[in-house]
């Protein structure tokens, strides 16, 4: 695998260690919105209560903007074989033969 990234300067954590870290980040979440659900079926009013907002989310792997600049990049020049329109060629393809089938019989 390419050390690119990876110096001798920074160690990366073990693996173990940052997959609980990202177990106990969640679980984290899980237990403050249980909480606040829990508190709406007590009666509160939701105004009322400290709802988690969007600072308290994790990060997630895969960066929208970062992403938008990558199909910028790449464009049109590669994709994936399997598309809608080609499903909906098949589709049709099979439709057609089906019809022909029913008239070769009548």
């Amino acid at each position: 695998m390419s050390q690119r990234h990876r110096t001798a300067e920074v160690p990366l954590p073990p693996k173990q260690e940052l997959r609980a870290r990202a177990h106990s980040e969640r679980q984290r979440i899980h237990v403050e919105l249980n909480q606040v659900a829990q508190d709406v079926s007590a009666g509160l009013e939701p105004e009322d209560l400290h709802e988690p907002g969007t600072a308290w989310k994790p990060a997630h792997h895969h960066d929208a903007e970062v992403a938008k600049t990558k199909i910028a990049k790449q464009g049109r020049s590669r994709r994936h074989w399997k598309t809608k329109m080609w499903k909906r060629r098949s589709k049709m393809r099979q439709d057609k033969a089906e019809a022909f089938r029913l008239a070769g019989d009548a």
